[in-house]
């Protein structure tokens, strides 16, 4: 577990004061409301939605307007919107304001998936910075007194890094704090995230917070990085699959007093538990609940004795009152099994060629034409 413990941070962004510099990064398919109220369960911070689709909110898809919904428990409540027609952000932004669905929004420039890049979105958007500041500034003003953030990657490659130009661009248009993921959309989940960039960008950009993401697998990870990098914060995603209470770990790390963990397989097993309950409520159909919690299974029990029968029955359940007798089965007692449970967690996979639209690199500004492929890339669905 923790061994690091940080002098007492705050964070700031905009008027949203966090007594830990702490964020859960949206994941897709993964930071519900269920999973989002978990975290805070034990934890502090800031938990932000899904990625939501601009153009599917400002159309008010049914799926994505269930999505933009907090419980009341959820304060604040973070919103983040992926698009690439300025317009069409902006209305999203609007809409969020004027109807009162989040304190906090954020821009997602990061998103390194083929059905996102290929048609010019997510992180292959800041090569074209005329697009990027347009997208940036119209949210921001649309947004008015709450704050927007943004959160993005290195670059395209390691021959076609934007983190720096685009991080100052998103400083001038009024951003309340940027987030860097330190890895290429190449890159993908692959190796290990470049820590030394998002010092980079700290130093770059000296007016609103920088906050850095990628490989913090534990609270030490997130102390180091703050330590060697100066940001101001850390994005947490795939470091906390299977360990909400690691938002509790953070809190004490950053000098916030919190009561230490001890992840026995029983503790373990109530988390999980709870989990499957939160989506329940949330799904709103018990079958639906348990079928979602299945993806959670192997991250909530990575290295702890549970039998193969055991974890093939939680991964098929089709009621609470089954994964309750599943759980029965284990040993509670049974200690936190150290290395075996920490390191890496979720995908990852080898470096990829990014999926790029036709000729997408020769300029660094929009071709004329290109309007009706952008249009494209709005797609309906949300995730990434």
């Amino acid at each position: 577990m923790t061994t690091a413990i940080a002098s007492a941070r705050a964070l700031r962004i905009g008027p949203i004061d966090l007594d830990v510099p702490v964020v859960l990064a949206p994941m897709a398919g993964i930071t519900n409301t269920a999973f989002r109220r978990l975290c805070r369960e034990y934890g502090a911070g800031l938990y932000v939605s899904e990625m939501i689709t601009s153009r599917a909110l400002v159309e008010r898809n049914e799926t994505t307007m269930r999505l933009i919904q907090h419980h009341e428990s959820e304060t604040p409540r973070s919103i983040q919107l992926y698009g690439v027609d300025p317009k069409t952000i902006a209305e999203a932004v609007r809409i969020i304001v004027a109807e009162d669905h989040a304190d906090h929004i954020d821009l997602n420039f990061g998103c390194p998936v083929p059905k996102v890049t290929r048609k010019g979105g997510g992180a292959a958007l800041p090569w074209k910075t005329s697009l990027f500041a347009a997208i940036v500034e119209q949210a921001v003003e649309a947004a008015g007194p709450l704050p927007l953030t943004v959160k993005m990657r290195k670059g395209i490659d390691a021959d076609h890094l934007t983190f720096l130009e685009a991080g100052r661009a998103a400083e001038d248009a009024g951003v309340a704090a940027i987030a860097l993921h330190a890895r290429t959309a190449n890159e993908f989940y692959s190796g290990h995230a470049d820590w030394n960039a998002i010092g980079e960008l700290k130093q770059a950009v000296t007016s609103v917070p920088v906050l850095g993401n990628g490989d913090i697998w534990s609270a030490d990870d997130a102390v180091q990085m703050m330590a060697q990098t100066d940001c101001d914060g850390v994005v947490v995603g795939r470091g906390c699959l299977g360990r909400p209470w690691l938002f509790g770990e953070l809190a004490a790390a950053f000098g916030r007093e919190h009561p230490p963990v001890d992840a026995t397989l029983g503790f373990v097993a109530n988390a999980f538990r709870r989990h499957a309950e939160l989506l329940v409520e949330f799904l709103g159909d018990e079958d639906h609940g348990c079928r979602d919690i299945r993806k959670h299974v192997a991250w909530y029990f990575k290295g702890y004795p549970v039998g193969g029968d055991v974890r093939t029955g939680l991964a098929t359940a089709q009621s609470l009152a089954h994964i309750d007798e599943l759980l029965g089965q284990l040993d509670h007692d049974a200690p936190y099994p150290g290395e075996d449970a920490e390191g890496q967690r979720g995908r990852a996979g080898r470096p990829k060629r990014t999926a790029l639209p036709d000729k997408w690199l020769d300029s660094r500004e929009l071709a004329a034409d290109a309007g009706e492929m952008l249009r494209g890339a709005e797609i309906e669905n949300n995730g990434g």
